[in-house]
């Protein structure tokens, strides 16, 4: 936990650059996976990390508005869960890079590495996509 802070703090405003870790440099355990997120700080810093927030809200947002606009109930509650699944993932991984919830072994939901929690998140992004074909267009 306290290298990750030290990712946080060394990456300030504008981050380092891409590569520009040092934290990566085996002092930050599991950082490709666990920790990718204060390294994603380090690197491209605090604006960076507003970005990638920014975006998996947008993703939430989405998935909630095909969901409330599903004509058909199971429609609706398969997208509330992808969309659940993305969202608490990601509040997961962030809140245990920051320091607020204790080490829980989480990736970061299409970034962290790994193949099978890659596959996974784009079957359930292929499959809410699905379900947003047939939403209705209000």
């Amino acid at each position: 936990m306290i290298q990750s802070f030290y990712a946080f703090g060394s990456g300030g405003l504008f981050g380092k650059g891409l590569g520009g870790s040092q934290q990566k440099l085996l002092y930050l355990p599991y950082g490709e996976s666990d920790f990718i997120g204060a390294i994603i700080a380090e690197e491209l810093g605090f604006i960076g990390m507003v970005l990638l927030i920014a975006l998996y809200l947008v993703f939430i947002w989405r998935g909630i508005r095909v969901a409330k606009n599903c004509p058909d109930r199971f429609g609706s509650l398969l997208a509330l869960g992808v969309t659940a699944l993305v969202a608490v993932q990601t509040g997961i991984h962030l809140g245990v890079v920051t320091g607020s919830l204790p080490p829980t072994g989480q990736t970061l939901p299409f970034i962290s590495v790994g193949i099978t929690s890659l596959l996974m998140f784009l079957s359930a992004t292929g499959i809410l996509l699905n379900i947003s074909r047939y939403t209705s267009k209000t």
